[in-house]
């Protein structure tokens, strides 16, 4: 652990990272900032190169943050962590470079200044964006289902958002830890990339210290009302329907590789922000398996998941080119932190927008199945948005 400046180290964390930001878009630097769920810890990487890859091996060790869209066949971008630190409180701890010795030169940047970011030209948002459009395409996906082409698909969309004169990048990461402590918050940032922020739930692959693999199945939706018993919430059929399968596609790719030593738990209701999920839970000892390199390969089989594609995949993914209207780019794509402290957290990107200077695009998608209302599935994608909307209009 480095030292640092006394006088750095009771800088709050909003300055802090304030300045960050500004260096980090007048420097030239990628950057990432990410806290992970029901973690108080804030952690900053940046670096002038990211690369552009095709392949991601876990197993390499290389240290970064890994940002990948949500097409398979286009490049992922990691990020080296050239610089790298973290801060809780006023705890400051310098992991690889120097950037917070750097910043304790940096004058206060006031509240009042907006600081930029990293923006670049976005496609249109979808032509499923709005109501009746959507519910159209979801009445499209269950004849799908209904013709026995599919049995599930996740259709999504995006809308435009004017963002408010005074927001700001870096207090409004810290404002969704806040208010989603069970997320993955994160900002990523680049020229090629522009400037993503999220708060998602969902785990895609997680490689532990002790080398335990974990991911999860989550599905269902439903709005959450603060103070409501969790275990008193009921399930529909079609919900349930939905988390099953889910968990199956999560034990296929198990079969595929012939994996049969893994725990598993649940399903469980959680809560993730202003919504509830059900949740299952799954573990692997790659040690006692003999597996080292289960981490990349369940990383290569899961991804798209059937969550925000359907089932089965292929011919999913074909129906959702074909008729959602727009490209997806990063959403539902997958991002985390590679090999920090001998942990790997990958999520999908989900719950998220991509800010493009006075206004945004926000991404959601529900599950269709045979019975699906579209209004339903409509008042779903509304309220997933109003996870970032809310926090960004505060």
């Amino acid at each position: 652990m480095k030292e640092i400046s006394t006088d750095l180290a009771g800088t709050m964390t909003d300055a802090l990272l304030r300045k960050a930001v500004s260096y980090c878009h007048q420097n030239g630097l990628s950057f990432a900032l990410w806290k992970l769920p029901s973690q108080s810890t804030y952690t900053f990487a940046a670096s002038h190169e990211p690369r552009l890859i095709h392949d991601i091996n876990l197993e390499d060790k290389a240290t970064g943050f890994i940002f990948a869209p949500f097409d398979q066949g286009q490049k992922k971008v990691f990020l080296p962590a050239d610089h790298l630190f973290s801060i809780d409180g006023n705890q400051i701890n310098t992991l690889a470079g120097n950037l917070p010795e750097l910043l304790s030169a940096v004058p206060r940047i006031e509240r009042s200044q907006k600081i930029p970011y990293y923006t670049r030209k976005a496609g249109s948002p979808s032509a499923t964006s709005d109501s009746q459009s959507f519910k159209k395409l979801v009445s499209m996906c269950r004849d799908a289902i209904h013709s026995g082409q599919l049995e599930k698909i996740v259709p999504s969309r995006s809308k435009t958002i004017e963002i408010p004169a005074d927001f700001d990048l870096s207090s409004t990461c810290l404002g969704l830890g806040k208010r989603y402590p069970s997320a993955m918050v994160s900002v990523f940032s680049s020229p090629s990339t522009g400037t993503w922020l999220g708060a998602t739930p969902e785990m895609l692959v997680r490689v532990d210290a002790q080398q335990h693999f974990h991911t999860v199945a989550v599905a269902g939706t439903q709005p959450f009302v603060p103070g409501t018993d969790i275990k008193q919430i009921l399930w529909t059929q079609k919900e349930i329907e939905e988390q099953a399968l889910v968990e199956r596609y999560v034990i296929s790719c198990f079969k595929k590789i012939r994996l049969r030593e893994f725990e598993e738990h649940g399903p469980k209701t959680v809560v993730a922000g202003n919504l509830v999920h059900l949740k299952t839970e799954f573990e692997v000892d790659m040690v006692a398996t003999r597996y080292p390199q289960l981490g990349s390969v369940m990383l290569q089989l899961l991804h798209p998941t059937s969550a925000v594609c359907g089932m089965p995949l292929e011919p999913s993914i074909a129906f959702l080119k074909e008729h959602e209207g727009y490209e997806r780019e990063f959403y539902s794509g997958f991002l985390g932190p590679s090999n920090i402290h001998n942990e790997t957290s990958l999520f999908v990107n989900l719950r998220c927008t991509q800010l493009l200077g006075d206004h945004a695009l926000l991404y959601a998608g529900a599950g269709v199945l045979a019975d699906s209302d579209p209004e339903k599935e409509w008042l779903e994608t509304e309220l997933k948005m109003n996870t970032l909307l809310d926090v960004i209009r505060r």
